[in-house]
């Protein structure tokens, strides 16, 4: 190597890093396989005050939606929307029956989100309140509320060995 060059080098800009590659990373536009059922991503939520995301995925005219949180081990949630209707923020219960299966309240927050693409809330950037139930059988429902209005989903816990991940073309 010539003179010049490692004098270059020396000089030149050091090259930006790649972010690093994990579920908690994917946006719109990404693909994701969740139980050997390939999904598009075409939503994203993500809670500030959290290590983890919330995606929406879509297979054609089926819609569900991916739970990633990050903790001592990473779990995952693959839940669906349910019909259903609260009348209070302040009434939710701590234990819920849904056809014949009995959920115990796990947690509940509040929290700042950021969405991206085609998410449950669209409104930008608001406080998200979430209760989260599980069920002795690795069932799961989820109750959101956002400016007066409920979202319900009912899901099952999925092991971290069923989800896959690839980059859209356009990261």
């Amino acid at each position: 190597m010539s003179l010049f060059k490692r004098v270059r080098n020396i000089f030149k800009a050091p090259e930006a890093l790649q972010e690093e590659r994990s579920v908690l990373t994917l946006g719109p536009g990404d693909v994701c396989e969740v139980s050997l059922v390939t999904y598009q991503v075409v939503g994203r939520t993500k809670p500030l005050s959290r290590n983890a995301v919330w995606l929406t995925l879509r297979d054609g005219a089926d819609i569900r939606y991916l739970s990633v949180e990050e903790r001592a081990e990473t779990t995952y949630g693959l839940y669906q929307v349910i019909d259903g209707r609260l009348d209070s923020v302040d009434e939710v219960p701590t234990e819920v029956e849904l056809d014949g299966i009995h959920y115990f309240l796990e947690e509940r927050y509040s929290t700042r989100i950021i969405e991206a693409g085609n998410a449950p809330f669209t409104s930008a950037g608001g406080e998200l309140y979430v209760w989260q139930y599980q069920s002795d059988g690795r069932k799961l429902l989820r109750i959101e509320w956002q400016d007066g209005r409920f979202m319900l989903y009912e899901g099952e816990s999925i092991l971290p060995a069923d989800v896959e991940w690839l980059r859209g073309t356009d990261r």
